[in-house]
């Protein structure tokens, strides 16, 4: 594993660093995290990693973790516009982007870019869009407990006990809070635009949903595939907001699956994890 700092611009904005996590080596995957923090999809990252023949590239979103955000650089596009940057400084090609939660929702701003660094997006209980009836849970009044209990399919397993964690943990919480507000713009996590933009993606799309998920129903990851032209859907049992963490394996033989079934630009490719 290298962790490294680059510096990147994004054309008409400005100068921005952003720190990535690479491992493996093989199909590229960028690997982006929800608001919990790059710590969320770590474990993930690895296992993609180790499993198979895949290079996972795994940034953390600037001011996520206490790292610099400059002050310009403040919406899920912005991200997405910085995310093409990198794949370009990278030189990678025929990437597969995986994102849970705004990690989905900045993964679906990427694809609406248009890069051909891009051959097909995996969201994974992203949220962004507005679904009536539906409505994204607002996550910064809830206390760890009660952010457990709506994120976990088994929250006794995967619960956070605030009374462990160390002070660099609560401040790191806090610093993935504050940045997540930033980015959100709204507390509702949504943009009233996407769900129509959505219809413009060109690449194939795979939309994976914990059917536990109480941030975001399974309905509104229906609708999210049904927004994305020739997308597929798939629910992942006894799964929810978070199943990089608490269903790994079924989500690594979904992204599998998926990743062996989508053609790369200059030909099939097999993909063994």
């Amino acid at each position: 594993m290298t962790v490294t700092t680059y510096d990147l611009a994004i054309p008409g904005s400005g100068p921005v660093s952003v720190t990535v996590d690479e491992q493996g080596g093989g199909r590229p995957f960028l690997l982006l995290h929800g608001g919990g923090g790059p710590q969320t999809v770590a474990g993930f990252a690895g296992l993609l990693a180790t499993q198979g023949a895949a290079r996972v590239v795994t940034p953390t979103h600037p001011g996520f973790g206490g790292t610099p955000r400059p002050d310009w650089l403040h919406s899920m596009r912005g991200l997405a516009a910085l995310y093409r940057e990198l794949l370009a400084k990278l030189g990678l090609d025929d990437v597969i982007v995986i994102g849970n939660s705004i990690g989905g929702w900045i993964a679906a701003e990427l694809a609406l870019l248009g890069t051909s660094r891009v051959s097909a997006v995996i969201l994974v209980d992203a949220v962004g869009i507005e679904v009536d009836g539906h409505p994204v849970t607002d996550i910064f009044p809830l206390t760890p407990g009660e952010l457990s209990r709506l994120s976990y399919h088994d929250p006794s397993a995967f619960g956070i006990d605030p009374s462990a964690m160390t002070e660099a943990q609560r401040a790191g919480m806090a610093a993935n809070r504050a940045a997540l507000k930033v980015y959100d713009g709204k507390p509702t996590g949504t943009d009233p635009t996407l769900r129509e933009r959505l219809g413009s993606i060109t690449v194939p799309a795979l939309v994976l949903w914990g059917d536990s998920d109480q941030i975001a129903d399974a309905d509104y990851g229906r609708a999210y595939a049904a927004a994305i032209p020739g997308a597929r859907f798939r629910l992942l049992p006894e799964t929810g907001h978070l199943p990089q963490i608490e269903t790994p394996g079924r989500l690594l033989q979904a992204v599998s699956d998926y990743a062996d079934a989508v053609e790369a630009p200059a030909g099939p490719r097999n993909l063994h994890l």
